[in-house]
This record gives structure tokens, sequence and C-alpha cells, in this order.
């Protein structure tokens, strides 16, 4: 049987059919052979392109797209911006602050310390010292995150996050009583805190105040595993405890950096590690336990 004959015009059009359905193919192939495929990649590119579709054209605009990518856990990207930002409009405190806090999360302590120590002489100090804690308290040095703490508390007397963590970082230098005023406060300024909360449990476990540490992790309704870093924790205050009783040595630390002299980095710690109780579940504070306690 013959084949029809094709017209002369139907030839150009099969070909012109192909090589669309070859540049599909083609789109599809480099799509998919692309760098960074991920979801990682995938929340960066479209911050990338909210990037050129919002075009911050203020400081006070670049700086709020800064801190959503640090927001969103993209420091790398953030440390990127915040080199443009500082290139088109100069080093501010701010930018300071969010360049410090991207050194410490991506694991750079020397150079978070060393802009954390920057900002002693700015507005944000108090910021400035926190993050110095947190540096400290992350090489275990809690003796030395207290100091810092405590400078960063005196400064913002009312900021619920310093309060706890100086509070935590005095029960783990040992010193249980010194870290109940600053942990109450914190819960009466915001008494839904997680954070706070598991703190204060941990504060009543060292404290010896077993069962209304279990009352409040009973109101909590905290998971096993949570429950079980509470003991953890609270095995490593007492210790801590016994050590600054005087049964074991301990080294003297040199001072920190002051905001009227020539500042000094911190040595470089390793990378900061959350802080205790990080997994606490969202429910209600129990707030009448609290005030029993503040009592």
């Amino acid at each position: 049987m013959k084949r029809p004959l094709q017209s002369p015009a139907s030839k150009p059009l099969r070909v012109v059919a192909l090589l669309a359905a070859c540049a599909l193919l083609g789109a599809c192939a480099v799509k998919e052979s692309g760098y960074g495929v991920g979801p990682q990649a995938e929340r960066e590119a479209k911050l990338q392109q909210s990037t050129r579709d919002t075009a911050p054209d203020t400081p006070g605009m670049y700086l709020g797209l800064i801190d959503r990518m640090q927001a969103q856990g993209l420091y790398y990207a953030s440390l990127a911006h915040i080199d443009a930002y500082e290139k088109q409009y100069g080093v501010s405190p701010d930018s300071l602050l969010l360049r410090a806090d991207a050194l410490r999360a991506t694991d750079q302590p020397a150079a978070s310390a060393a802009a954390y120590t920057q900002l002693l002489n700015t507005p944000l100090a108090a910021r400035g010292y926190r993050g110095l804690g947190l540096l400290a308290g992350a090489s275990g040095d809690f003796e030395r995150a207290s100091q810092a703490l405590g400078q960063a508390a005196e400064l913002a007397p009312t900021d619920v996050a310093t309060l706890s963590d100086l509070g935590y970082a005095r029960l783990r230098a040992g010193d249980i009583a010194g870290a109940r005023v600053p942990l109450m406060k914190a819960a009466e300024l915001d008494g839904h805190n997680q954070k706070v909360i598991g703190n204060i449990a941990l504060y009543l476990l060292a404290d010896g105040q077993t069962t209304r540490a279990q009352a409040l992790v009973k109101e909590q309704k905290l998971a096993p595993d949570v429950r079980t870093q509470l003991r953890d924790e609270a095995a490593k205050v007492a210790a801590a405890s016994r050590a600054r009783r005087g049964g074991e040595p301990r080294a003297a630390k040199p001072p920190m950096p002051s905001m009227s002299g020539a500042a000094t980095a911190l040595p470089a710690p390793p990378p900061p590690t959350p802080t205790p109780v990080a997994n606490l579940q969202p429910v209600d504070q129990p707030r009448r336990l609290l005030q029993r306690f503040a009592q």
C-alpha cells in the first residue's frame, strides 16, 4: 500500500514542531540539573526573587530584608547582603548586630565576638553584651557568660530573653540562688515564654523543690525526652554548685570588655548550642504556680 504523499508545506511544520519539542526537553534538563537543587536552594531563590521584586531603596527596607533572611535561617545569604548594604550605606550599629548574629550562627565565633565587641560603645550595647554572653556560654564558660549577660540585663532590664539567659547561665555556673530573681522577672514579663518556663523548671529541680518542679512539668505536659533533658541539666547545675562551694578549684577569668575602655574580643569558642529545654510544648503557662513560687 502506498503512503500518501506529503505536501511540501507539511515538512517545515514538522521540523518546527520537532525543534520546539527539543527546546522544551532541553529546558527541562537544564532545570533539573541546575545548581543548588533542594528546599534550601528553593527558599534562597524565592528570597532572591523577592529581593529583585521589592528593590529595597532605603537603608531601613534593606535591613528589614536582611532580618527576614535571618528569620528564615538564611544566614550565609544575609552575610552577602550585609556586605552589599554596608558597601552602599556604610556600617551602622544595626548592620553590625545583624553581622554578629549571622557570624555566630554560621560557626565563626571569633569574628562574631569582634563584631559584638564593636557594639559596646553604641546604643545597641545591651545586644553586644548579650551576644558575648551567648558565645561564652556556648564555650562552656558560664561564669563569663553570667558576667556579660548581667551587664546586658543592666542595660536592658525588661528584655525577657536576656533575663532568661542570665538565669540559665547563673544556674550552670553553680549560682542557684542568683538565678531566681532574673528568672522570676522573665516569667512575670512573659508568662508564656517556653524557654523561661523550662529554665524555671530547671531552677526548681536544682533548688531541691522537686514537688513544684514536677507540678510544673505536669502542667506543661512535657515530653519524656524533655524531662530527661531537665534531669541531665539539673545534674550539671548540681556539679557546678558543688564546685562553686569549694569542691573543685576554679580558674580566674579575665574581665569582660567594658564600654568605657578598649574592648578585647573573646577567645574563639565552639558554635553556639540551643538554650535548655528548647523542645518545650507550646501550652499555657501555669501562672498560679509561678506566683506561688515568686512569693
